[in-house]
């Protein structure tokens, strides 16, 4: 009898000892898998927020808000290096934070600039922060890079996608060139117009439509005409893409992705060296369709001269 009571004594202490010992291995199972959900759940709440890295203090915007035709509201250095606290540019110009993007957006409005029916949220090189009168000629040269792609962007009736110019090398006379041909402002037309068109980077310039024009002819706009055009064979769609434009003295090359390139060095070009220049870098928008609207997104940008 002892001897079956010692027995059952020996079994009990084992069947004790496990099911204590499966019990805690399932508590620390369990501690363990909450640990890693909640790990998990801070990796989620610590999601770094990406801004784009880019320099404004060079930079001035446009936005398509206003007092109607040549009423846009433009902002300069230092009060665009506020951009994002700003109540008057958040709607055009905000931070993608998820991808890390600075994000011009437009649509049709009555707010334009002076010289277009189109509206723009787009910026506006200045050499000398807040002063649109200092600028640069092809003889100083200059590059400008910047790492960009096309957001949601509206349809036609057509089905195309409305196209949007998202780089430009805007011309610009002197106040001794107004003067001579009797203009009430200093605008020159674009030499360079960079387009995002149903997913491809298309590129124009501007030729002369009669070589023989004199120094003072030569500075209307009328002395100058649209080329034809050219697409890069590359599809960007809405990926990201890479723009490069270097200019000299007579001569002016753009690149896609470091890897296609289209170089201008006609007589047209050599003579555009009699205007002063300015970059310029956004949403340009080439529609008034009621409801069309697009988003440029720019993750890099930089100007040397």
């Amino acid at each position: 009898m002892k001897i079956f009571r010692k027995k059952s004594l020996a079994i009990f202490l084992m069947v004790f000892l496990t099911v204590s010992a499966t019990s805690q291995n399932k508590k620390s199972s369990v501690a363990e898998s909450d640990s890693k959900i909640e790990k998990r759940d801070k990796k989620k709440k610590k999601k770094k927020v990406k801004l784009p890295q880019i320099d404004l203090s060079h930079w001035k915007v446009t936005i398509p808000e206003g007092k109607g035709k040549g009423g846009a509201i433009s902002v300069s250095p230092p009060k665009i290096l506020d951009y994002a606290n700003s109540d008057v540019l958040a709607p055009f110009m905000y931070n993608d934070s998820t991808s890390g993007a600075l994000v011009f957006h437009a649509y049709p409005t009555n707010a334009t600039t002076a010289n277009t029916k189109y509206s723009r949220s787009e910026l506006r090189e200045q050499m000398e922060p807040g002063n649109d009168k200092v600028n640069w000629t092809f003889a100083q040269g200059g590059t400008l890079k910047a790492r960009m792609a096309m957001g949601d962007v509206s349809r036609a009736e057509n089905g195309k996608y409305h196209k949007v110019i998202i780089a430009q090398i805007h011309g610009r006379l002197t106040n001794e060139q107004r003067d001579l041909i009797g203009q009430k402002d200093n605008n020159a037309p674009p030499i360079l117009k960079i387009y995002w068109q149903n997913g491809k980077i298309r590129v124009k310039t501007k030729l002369l439509k009669y070589a023989g024009v004199d120094q003072k002819a030569i500075l209307h706009k009328e002395a100058w005409t649209d080329d034809k055009g050219q697409n890069f064979e590359q599809e960007v769609g809405f990926r990201k893409f890479t723009i490069e434009v270097k200019v000299s003295d007579g001569k002016m090359v753009v690149s896609l992705n470091n890897s296609e390139f289209f170089v201008y060095d006609n007589a047209s070009i050599k003579r555009w060296g009699i205007f002063e220049n300015y970059f310029k870098v956004g949403n340009y928008f080439q529609t008034r369709d009621e409801g069309a609207f697009a988003n440029v997104k720019v993750y890099e940008l930089s100007v040397e001269h």
